[in-house]
């Protein structure tokens, strides 16, 4: 009988890397049949992997600041739709539209198009 060792360390090796692939986040946590618009400052703009976020302080119909983080795809994906890591900068008064968090979170995802709005100059993307 010839030795299977190989055989099995690769299956095991295929399986443990298959795993992570799978457990790759999906928009289940984002109400798709609604859409927010967030105006107000930009507090962080993380340009990363494996997706970029986007950090905005607005206010509430009650006037308190609520902080919203906004999920966009990958920078690579960003860069096809006309972004960069200069994008956004820290105190740029924005007008976004993304799709809610179904937990009601100030969380949010964008959706393409959408409504972007820099320093009172729309953005197209």
């Amino acid at each position: 009988m010839k030795n299977k060792s190989p055989v099995i360390l690769l299956l095991m090796g295929a399986f443990a890397v298959s795993v992570p692939l799978s457990a790759h986040h999906g928009a289940a946590s984002y109400d798709s049949s609604k859409t927010v618009t967030v105006k107000g400052t930009v507090t962080e703009y993380l340009w990363s992997n494996p997706h970029v976020f986007l950090k905005v302080d607005a206010k509430d119909d009650s006037g308190n600041t609520v902080h919203w983080t906004i999920e966009a795809s990958n920078p690579v994906s960003q860069i096809e739709r006309g972004w960069n890591k200069n994008t956004f900068r820290l105190g740029d008064e924005v007008i976004v539209e993304c799709v809610p968090a179904k937990n009601g979170k100030p969380v949010g995802l964008f959706h393409f198009p959408t409504l972007i709005v820099i320093n009172g100059k729309e953005f197209k993307s």
